[in-house]
């Protein structure tokens, strides 16, 4: 079995003339957490777009368990074992939290009866108060319509749905950047207890302080490349943002291997 539960080589993805993510090699080890960072526009999204099949990429390969991957789309991905939290959160507003989380796999009885089987509302309740408590999320009724909720619990229902089924990989894209300070907390909780678990986790952050606080290894990300590969114990925020900005120009980076 590889050590390795993601790895890319060489991915690329232009837009036409815009070459929004050139020659991304990554590695993430099983069970360690990585933030990826850079400036608005950097290939952040985009690679984190090829990983999950949301979009096709231009060229390069990625290995996810051991195994060279072509997803075609999300579900793919999921299906695969790779639960994300976008930014866009996708979530229904007019259902429930059991029907957000299960949506597009949801649980039924009667299975022998073919097309007469029904919807298993009581184990999807079950096993959504089990994914709540696993990721420590309070939502006081999870009958309640997403659309009656607050950003903040709109948020951890997407965290949670990630953790409601197995999975070998987590990837979170910018999960607290509309989000209070107690909303935050909760989410960063969150994290902690999926890096407890010994989940694989991949977070596209802003948030200096959050990531030094929950990530071993930090990538940048500048102009679609990847500029840096730093240890958390062997950098600071200021080695960072001279990454970000260009002030250090990531000359001697050789890739994230």
């Amino acid at each position: 079995m590889s050590d390795y539960i993601l790895e890319t080589r060489g991915l690329t993805k232009h837009y036409g003339g815009v070459h929004a993510l050139n020659d991304a090699n990554f590695t993430l080890e099983r069970g360690e957490h990585v933030a990826i960072m850079g400036d608005n526009g950097a290939g952040k999204s985009t690679f984190v777009r090829q990983i999950t099949g949301v979009e096709q990429r231009t060229s390069g390969d990625i290995i996810f368990d051991g195994q060279e991957v072509h997803f075609s789309g999300p579900i793919q991905a999921r299906e695969a074992g790779i639960e994300t939290v976008f930014q866009t959160l996708a979530l229904a507003d007019d259902l429930n939290v059991p029907d957000n989380l299960f949506l597009g796999r949801e649980k039924t009885k009667w299975n022998w009866l073919g097309p007469f089987r029904r919807l298993d509302y009581k184990a999807m309740r079950e096993d959504t108060l089990a994914g709540l408590e696993k990721t420590g999320v309070k939502i006081p009724n999870i009958r309640n319509t997403i659309a009656n909720m607050s950003g903040g619990q709109r948020q951890c229902v997407a965290i949670a749905r990630t953790a409601t089924f197995p999975s070998k990989l987590t990837i979170m894209d910018e999960p607290t950047a509309a989000l209070g300070v107690q909303e935050t907390a909760q989410v960063e909780n969150i994290i902690r207890t999926l890096k407890e678990q010994g989940e694989s986790l991949i977070l596209v952050s802003h948030n200096m302080r959050q990531v030094f606080d929950l990530v071993d290894r930090i990538i940048v990300f500048r102009r679609g490349r990847m500029v840096a590969n730093l240890r958390k114990e062997d950098t600071d925020g200021q080695d960072v943002v001279a990454y970000i900005t260009g002030a250090k120009t990531g000359a001697e980076f050789e890739g994230a291997a």
